[in-house]
């Protein structure tokens, strides 16, 4: 079963996961047919995650992440963050449904409410776009702080305009002003000032077909020499 926790109090505006709150019954089909799943499993994939892990996805959504990896590592303590309650009540229905024990907690990823060096990997799925500027910083900087030395962040968006994306709903999205601050050199540019170590693009992947691109990355906590 799924649970929450107290959910945080502070007043704060945010955009929905699917943009819209009457578009989030559409949001896990439409994701599906544009390639997220595919997408998030590859990030799963490089992350290599072990059973003593404690992992947390920031920015949730509707919790496909979060099962996904409870599903493949049942004896991982999974929890999953995001400030929207709708989008937790979707993913809270979903893990009750395969019956599956994850926490779900309310929340903002540049105010993690968690203690530091309290997990081992991080993730973040087409989430970072959607964040301002100075909310990108604050938010790596948490992510810094809650991660144990020789853990790792692992995040895959969307990128800026300089990604070649064609069609109509690619120009779109990568018009948008939450991409225009989201290129390779800029998203690596906050990992350092975040003083992560060795901040990397792994590679690229494309969805709609090939006409949306998007990137991987990977970043991770030094652990201190004796």
């Amino acid at each position: 079963m799924a649970t929450h926790i107290e959910p945080t109090r502070e007043r704060r505006t945010f955009l929905p996961a699917a943009g819209h709150d009457w578009l989030l019954p559409l949001y896990d089909p439409f994701v599906r047919l544009l390639g997220g799943d595919r997408a998030r499993k590859t990030l799963l994939d490089q992350a290599g995650i072990r059973a003593s892990h404690r992992v947390i996805d920031i920015g949730c959504g509707t919790g496909t992440l979060v099962l996904l990896i409870k599903r493949l590592h049942p004896d991982v303590d999974v929890i999953g963050l995001d400030p929207d309650p709708k989008a937790l009540a979707r993913a809270q229905r979903k893990a009750e449904r395969a019956t599956v024990d994850i926490q779900l907690d309310q929340g903002f990823a540049d105010v993690l409410p968690y203690s530091a060096a309290s997990f081992d990997r991080v993730f973040s799925s087409f989430m970072f776009h959607h964040l301002h500027d100075d909310e990108k910083a604050k938010t790596l900087r948490e992510v810094r702080r809650v991660l144990k030395p020789g853990g790792s962040l692992h995040l895959v968006d969307f990128g800026g305009s300089e990604s070649g994306a064609e069609g109509f709903l690619a120009r779109w999205l990568h018009s948008s002003h939450h991409l225009r601050d989201n290129s390779e050199d800029q998203v690596l540019t906050h990992m350092r000032q975040a003083q992560f170590a060795d901040p990397q693009m792994l590679g690229h992947g494309a969805m709609f077909f090939g006409h949306i691109a998007y990137a991987y990355y990977q970043a991770s906590v030094p652990v201190p020499s004796l």
